[in-house]
């Protein structure tokens, strides 16, 4: 047992990758092939034979060889030495069609699972801005940016931040920023950004204490009581419930975002169409002072 759990601590990076893809056919598609591995690695059918070797000899109890199919089936005993197959692990992967990053599969599905993503604007700024704004974050800098508020001040104006983050909210992508114009941390869409430059001047300010950002709150959300009974039990199963309430632990500063994405009612008298926001904030006193313009 020691041997094989120094066998399996000794495999190498890109050998590991592979071994993970093996994980993830064999397990969601339910067989894995010689060629589905060469396919999705450019290498040769003789190198991923010896990959599938490799993995029989280190799992020996997880696949066998169905002639049927021509290839691997997981076992009853199926049990993953390398791959994480949670779903909210493995969805992404496959939504993405990656087995490693920069794969030479071109436009062909490695997992042969059809998926699909909403067709969004991708709202992002140019490749020579986002550079300067990671490397400002990278580097603890201040940046000098043109941005275009939607406030009423002038959006060409030049201001200082001090990006801290990148955040992606699944509709766009922002940055957490102290700003010294108004001398609080706050967040700066990605696609407003007309200029970026990353300064020579260390940032004044620290991510601790942007309190919004490492204070974590917890919302409480239960299926909306205009619902009838039947459709509130089978929300609190889809979003997996362990009680009669949906708990999200979330960092302060995004907190709004998290009620827009999953729609929630956030009315006092929960007035809004049941059928288009399921769910209802059922601690809003608490979560309100932070996110107030999420609030209706």
């Amino acid at each position: 047992m020691v041997l094989k759990e120094k066998m399996l601590l000794d495999v190498k990076w890109a050998t590991r990758q592979r071994l993970q893809y093996i994980e993830i056919m064999a397990f969601y598609t339910g067989v894995v092939t010689r060629s589905d591995v060469a396919k999705a690695f450019g290498i040769s059918d003789a190198a991923a034979t010896k990959d599938l070797k490799l993995y029989s000899d280190l799992t020996p109890n997880n696949l066998l060889y169905n002639h049927s199919v021509f290839g691997f089936v997981p076992s009853p005993s199926f049990s993953p030495s390398f791959a994480n197959l949670a779903p909210a692990a493995v969805l992404p992967v496959i939504a993405a069609n990656l087995a490693v990053s920069g794969g030479p599969y071109g436009a062909d599905s490695i997992y042969g699972l059809t998926t699909a993503a909403l067709p969004l604007p991708a709202r992002l700024p140019s490749q020579q801005v986002l550079a300067q704004i990671t490397r400002a974050i990278r580097s603890h800098k201040k940046l000098r940016v043109s941005y275009r508020s939607l406030s009423n001040r002038d959006s060409q104006e030049r201001r200082i931040i001090e990006p801290h983050a990148l955040v992606d909210t699944g509709i766009r992508w922002h940055i957490r920023a102290y700003s010294e114009d108004t001398y609080d941390f706050r967040d700066f869409v990605l696609s407003r950004f007309s200029h970026a430059e990353c300064l020579d001047e260390a940032a004044e300010s620290n991510v601790q204490y942007d309190d919004d950002w490492v204070e974590v709150v917890t919302l409480l959300l239960g299926p909306h009581a205009d619902l009838d009974a039947q459709k509130r039990e089978n929300l609190l199963l889809d979003y997996g419930a362990q009680n009669e309430f949906i708990e999200i632990n979330v960092q302060r500063a995004l907190i709004g975002y998290v009620l827009q994405r999953l729609h929630v009612d956030t009315t006092q008298d929960h007035s809004m169409n049941p059928h288009a926001y399921q769910l209802m904030l059922l601690n809003r006193a608490e979560i309100e002072p932070f996110a107030a313009w999420a609030f209706t």
